[in-house]
């Protein structure tokens, strides 16, 4: 499996505390953005790869060819991988889809359409929350984090 430090849910997926703060606190040389739709839209790609910080490497893919490249081992000797997503639903998808995840950072969601306020600066609509539970019914550790300075908040007590 890939070396990955950070998988996080972020709806802005590459931007300020991305590139500026998690990136060097986790000595990330990798981001791996997971979204059918981003992947399916070649303008879209550009723009992402092209807000990456220098000597960063970018890919863009589907929720199944993510979590297909995410269970390889790395072929780059101190890969460490950021995975990137808008949504909590893709990380329980790949779980399904065999990918073996330990944590999932919980980041920016925006308020929009169904989504109600959870935890902080994240919303989340009903097939969110249960994505969450999904995840945490399978031992992974979900928790709120906006920066790596600040205090980090586990999800368990939002869910009841």
């Amino acid at each position: 499996m890939k070396n990955i430090v950070l998988a996080r849910v972020d709806d802005r997926l590459i931007h300020g505390e991305v590139v500026s703060v998690w990136t060097p606190a986790l000595g990330v040389n990798r981001i791996i953005i997971v979204d059918d739709g981003v992947a399916a839209d070649e303008f879209n790609k550009r723009v992402v790869k092209a807000l990456a910080p220098n000597g960063v490497k970018v890919n863009v893919y589907s929720t199944e060819r993510g979590a297909e490249i995410l269970k390889k081992d790395s072929k780059t000797p101190n890969e460490k991988v950021m995975v990137l997503t808008k949504t909590p639903i893709t990380y329980h998808r790949m779980q399904q889809l065999g990918l073996d995840l330990k944590e999932v950072n919980l980041g920016g969601m925006g308020l929009r359409n169904e989504r109600t306020p959870f935890i902080k600066n994240v919303a989340c609509d009903p097939d969110e929350i249960e994505s969450i539970r999904e995840l945490r019914k399978n031992n992974v550790r979900v928790y709120y984090q906006l920066v790596p300075e600040q205090q980090v908040i586990e999800v368990d007590s939002y869910l009841a």
